[in-house]
């Protein structure tokens, strides 16, 4: 009687893993260029999101690389995984690629890459609104006068929709004075090309300018290094930039750091929300409108400086 239970027992326990293996998922994940800390915090968010579901998770990695980036999207076609996640993906460079995934009925969704007619949508924040905060934001704190450098990165949507939002703003306000710019090169080594421009504009312009606007906190990063390096202090001039995370949060409250301000995007909601957005679509079969009915679900971006930089600091 024991044996017959026990059989039947490993019988029952046989068919519910049978049942959840036909039913498990697997999720192909691309992020454009981990070295860069907003694609590596959704891409994680995503993976950890997934994985919490019971997914299978396939992670990878561009390196920032063009040619690597469309073969990753076409492997995980022929793979034929259930769903695919693109961080800081580039819809106008692999159309080609995403229409592939459309034609193969895979759900796509893209997180801060733009809109696609062969994505559900875009999970994004308003860029056009997180431009005028930290450009406000700036010239609020120089008394809408002086002069500034700017540090900017033209091949990424987000960036070069702040850019020229923030030159929306100097044309309204010409007591500000752009004296120097940066324009970041699309490249594996960006932190290199940071480091050599932004040094160079700031030995140029040493003592002539009040402000520096950069288009990312990773470019804020290395400005900040620089001018410490230039024996600065903070106040001396007015350093903002965009993105937000713990780093950003850490010299913001410091007062070692030149850096006063960032629009900080919720990158790990972002992450969270296609995976739940994922489950919805091609899990439950829920139609795409039902979660948001544009090109784009947008989220949330806060402005902080040190009047609230404590409330985004995790103990």
């Amino acid at each position: 009687m024991k044996f017959r239970l026990l059989l039947s027992l490993g019988v029952v326990a046989f068919a519910v893993t049978r049942a959840v293996s036909a039913q498990a998922f697997e999720l192909g994940v691309v992020a454009f260029q981990m070295s860069s800390e907003t694609h590596a915090r959704v891409a994680n968010a995503v993976e950890a999101a997934a994985r919490k579901k019971g997914w299978d998770v396939v992670m990878l990695n561009s390196n920032g690389t063009l040619q690597t980036h469309a073969e990753q999207i076409e492997n995980l076609v022929q793979s034929g995984v259930d769903g695919i996640v693109l961080a800081m993906s580039k819809p106008v460079e692999f159309d080609a690629q995403m229409q592939e995934v459309k034609d193969a009925g895979i759900p796509l969704i893209t997180v801060m890459s733009g809109a696609s007619p062969n994505a559900l949508f875009d999970i994004q924040v308003n860029e056009y609104a997180v431009g005028s905060e930290s450009a406000l934001y700036l010239l609020g704190q120089l008394g809408y006068e002086g002069s500034i450098l700017t540090d900017r990165f033209e091949s990424n949507v987000g960036t070069r929709i702040r850019g020229k939002v923030l030159d929306v703003v100097l044309s309204e306000n010409q007591a500000v004075t752009e004296v120097g710019s940066h324009s970041m090169a699309r490249t594996k080594s960006w932190q290199e090309d940071v480091r050599n421009g932004m040094n160079a504009l700031i030995m140029q312009n040493a003592g002539s300018f009040d402000g520096i606007w950069a288009s990312f906190d990773g470019q804020a990063f290395i400005i900040d290094d620089l001018l410490k390096q230039q024996g600065m202090q903070k106040g001396d001039v007015v350093l903002v930039s965009t993105d937000g995370g713990p780093e950003t949060f850490r010299r913001i409250k410091s007062p070692d750091s030149m850096l006063m301000a960032t629009v900080a995007i919720p990158f790990e909601a972002m992450g969270e929300a296609a995976v739940d957005a994922m489950q919805k679509i091609a899990v439950e079969g829920a139609e795409k409108e039902t979660i948001t009915s544009g090109p784009y679900l947008y989220m949330k971006a806060d402005l902080v400086d040190q009047s609230n930089v404590d409330n985004f600091i995790k103990e």
